[in-house]
């Protein structure tokens, strides 16, 4: 497998500058233990489990499937039933896992007893103001979500391909690129653009090791760049998510300004979409994330062939750059 070096590669002790970042119904031990047995940096995402207990024991699991090293997703959201934040915290810094990777709101509050235990925290933002606030806050790494994303791409509305460089210009820590990112085509511009590394969501559902239906595996690869919806455009909450019955029923019901949340709340619930989608491949079951890179998606391999066939890709494109 071809190598490249990076900031990121360097600080984290990964062969490959490509990671998975936390995906909720997706990132469990299983897939992120294959990510890092494949030479990327995966991510175990807190929020699924109920308690620190529980994910400490996630990890340990992972720890007992993988020897390299991996990371844990804390992404700091309101919620109408508390999440265990600071058990999440606390569970990740007695596990001795050492990269922590955080989206929504800073994590301002964490920072001070991950910086204590030598954790690592990489910070998603679809912003470049967001970027120079959270390494002015003390985060050590920036993933810049551009508006191509699965999930929560702001509301700035603007691509990877100008937002990365712009985040590069303007921050003196390693960015990762996240958002269109599903091969080696990608990982090149991204390395030209200044970036350190990419971020892979929607690439890493479509792998075998992927506990979700296949149904939804299939059906990324069957999808093209015009098979997503933007939901929550109109409560400053926009989501990108897969063009199905539930999200086109909600997207034109948010084209209506005077409705609200309480409108599509259970249109947009998310254990609907994870059971009736993720779990039992109903694929109009409910909303379920997807990005634009699906485009890009054409197989369902192991994590092992898709790490080793982006760097392939890598070098393919890097020789027609030189």
């Amino acid at each position: 497998m071809a190598k490249l070096k990076t900031r990121l590669t360097e600080m984290f002790g990964v062969e490959t500058p490509i990671c998975m970042g936390g995906m909720t119904g997706v990132g469990y031990g299983e897939l992120v233990a294959a990510v890092a047995n494949a030479g990327a940096l995966g991510f175990i995402t807190a929020h699924m489990f109920k308690s620190g207990e529980e994910l400490l024991a996630e990890i340990e699991k992972t720890k007992k499937l993988t020897n390299k090293p991996f990371g844990v997703n804390l992404t700091l959201l309101p919620s109408i039933n508390p999440i265990p934040y600071d058990e999440y915290r606390e569970a990740i810094i007695h596990s001795g896992v050492k990269i922590v990777e955080t989206a929504g709101r800073a994590p301002t509050d964490h920072l001070p007893r991950f910086k204590e235990n030598g954790v690592k925290v990489i910070h998603k933002c679809t912003s470049v103001r967001h970027a120079v606030s959270a390494v002015n806050k003390g985060v050590d790494v920036i993933s810049i979500d551009g508006f191509e994303c699965a999930g929560h791409p702001g509301e700035d509305d603007v691509g990877l391909i100008v937002l990365l460089p712009a985040t590069v210009d303007a921050v003196d820590v390693p960015v990762i690129a996240s958002g269109g990112m599903a091969d080696g085509r990608g990982l090149a511009a991204a390395i030209v653009l200044g970036a350190d590394g990419v971020n892979m969501g929607t690439r890493f559902c479509a792998t075998v090791e992927a506990k979700i239906h296949e149904n939804v595996k299939k059906k990324i690869v069957e999808n093209n760049e015009l098979d997503t919806v933007l939901v929550g455009r109109s409560l400053r909450n926009t989501a990108r998510v897969a063009k199905n019955d539930i999200s086109v029923q909600v997207a034109e019901i948010q084209r209506d300004p005077t409705k609200t949340f309480a409108d599509v709340k259970e249109l947009m619930a998310g254990v609907r979409g994870r059971e009736n989608v993720l779990r039992d491949g109903d694929m109009d079951g409910g909303i379920w994330t997807t990005g634009q890179s699906q485009a890009l998606i054409h197989d369902i391999p192991t994590c092992q062939e898709l790490v080793s066939n982006i760097m392939k890709q890598y070098e393919q494109a890097r020789a027609r750059i030189l």
